[in-house]
């Protein structure tokens, strides 16, 4: 550890000096706790060799914050006691195309006993990274980000532009607005697949490249950011909040995913449905099977329950099918000949107000165990779900998914090995966040509830 630290501390000096030759005169330290908010210290960029070597301090309680700033409490976590280092991760240190003067580092939490600390969710996805690798597994993701660009000066909200939904009215509105977005990801080395107008009123959607699930995760905060920064030279305001506008299409934070074996994609050029693989489809199955459970890591907010409704291309309901925008696990085969570089997984339940970490790390524990139990998917669902009765979804093997967040929270509570493989402090603060945003919200009607979280996200 001493030896790899001072190698870090002398790439730190050079990078110092490179960024420094580039403007930068500050670095944001980041890391999303469990409410699913991007927390930070900063440091002048000549700082960063010494924060490299001994990190910077940071108190644990963050991890039971709720989305409002109030805190909740576990055995170990929520007190005035202890503190943490931040430590930057050198390879993703980005410099910020939409905040001139600034870098931008993802970090990973140390206790001041110089180990991993038991609450970084950073560290429990690369974790659980490294648990695939074991296993012969590669995995790679990336997240869909929606969002809808509202007008200044008022709370609630205004679209900033007209338009149909996916019509060139809307960009034509805010041609330079998304021009720039793309051009200041491209500055950041963000390889953009598509940015264009969403369904509901002022919403878009930009699609990055896949990545393993740490970059991604990463990435998906990092494009958040440029986002929001962007916006405030437009004098416009991003929510990504699941809800903006209660009984409307909220915003989705879909993660897309493949496995790869050996450099061969296992959801492709298998005997199994659609060219699965026996591996793929148990990856698969293993999400599939304790999605309820992981609604409260990737649905995290009452917000979440008013967007994860049916026929509103959600994903509410716990089927998979190919090219099933109703099912919460949709099957993309791509187009015919490509399908060994582009067949993944959507899962389609999942909102931005989500730590990234906690979802990339939560999905590939639940798709080990998939493949460790050899589980196999229920018969595809095509069409809408909602259009069966209950006792039809009963006998198809599909279940609703959580309708509120204390039935996600039950789900998860029950849902033992999910809670083993965070381990005792990560799941209880998960626990703890969840059950106190919940009881915030007890009596709020949606429309409150959707204005409380509609610009904290």
């Amino acid at each position: 550890m001493a030896k790899s630290r001072a190698s870090n501390v002398t790439r730190a000096k050079e990078l110092a000096a490179k960024l420094q030759r580039q403007g930068v005169e500050g670095v944001v330290l980041s890391y999303v706790e469990t409410a699913g908010i991007n927390r930070i210290k900063t440091i002048p960029v000549a700082r960063l060799p010494r924060a490299t070597e001994v990190g910077v301090g940071m108190s644990p309680v963050f991890d039971t914050f709720l989305s409002d700033d109030s805190i909740t409490t576990t055995g170990e976590m929520g007190g005035p006691d202890g503190d943490l280092r931040l430590f930057p991760d050198l390879d993703q240190i980005v410099v910020l195309a939409g905040q001139p003067g600034w870098a931008w580092a993802p970090v990973d939490r140390r206790t001041q006993d110089d180990e991993p600390y038991a609450a970084c969710q950073r560290t429990f996805a690369r974790t659980m990274i490294e648990r695939a690798a074991d296993a012969g597994l590669t995995v790679q993701m990336a997240f869909e980000i929606e969002w809808c660009v509202g007008k200044t000066g008022t709370d609630d909200f205004v679209p900033a532009c007209s338009g149909s939904a996916y019509g060139m009215t809307r960009l034509v509105e805010l041609s330079d607005y998304a021009r720039d977005i793309l051009t200041a990801l491209e500055k950041e080395d963000v390889d953009v697949d598509q940015l264009h107008p969403e369904y509901a009123a002022g919403q878009f959607e930009v699609s990055v490249g896949a990545a393993d699930p740490v970059a991604a995760a990463d990435r998906s905060v990092l494009v958040r950011q440029t986002i929001r920064a962007v916006s405030a030279e437009h004098g416009v305001r991003p929510s990504f909040a699941p809800s903006v506008v209660p009984g409307t299409v909220g915003n989705g934070g879909h993660v897309h995913l493949s496995v790869w074996r050996d450099g061969t994609n296992v959801f492709a050029g298998g005997p199994g449905r659609f060219g699965m693989a026996e591996e793929g489809e148990a990856f698969a199955a293993g999400i599939l099977a304790v999605l309820p459970a992981l609604c409260a890591v990737g649905a995290p907010t009452p917000a979440s329950y008013l967007r994860l409704v049916p026929s509103h291309w959600a994903g509410a309901f716990a089927c998979w099918g190919r090219e099933t925008r109703e099912s919460a696990m949709r099957f993309v085969t791509g187009l015919a000949g490509t399908e060994k570089d582009a067949a993944n997984f959507e899962v389609k339940s999942f909102d931005l107000a989500a730590n990234p970490y906690l979802v990339v790390g939560a999905l590939i524990a639940a798709g080990l165990r998939g493949v460790r139990d050899a589980l196999t998917l229920p018969a595809e669902v095509t069409g809408d779900p909602a259009r069966f009765s209950e006792e039809e979804l009963a006998e198809m093997g599909v279940r609703r998914l959580p309708t509120s967040l204390d039935a996600a929270i039950d789900e998860f509570a029950a849902c033992y090995f999910l809670r083993e493989e965070m381990g005792k402090t990560l799941a209880d603060a998960v626990l703890a966040v969840r059950r106190a945003e919940a009881e915030r919200f007890r009596d709020a009607a949606p429309e409150d509830v959707a204005a409380a979280l509609r610009w904290v996200f």
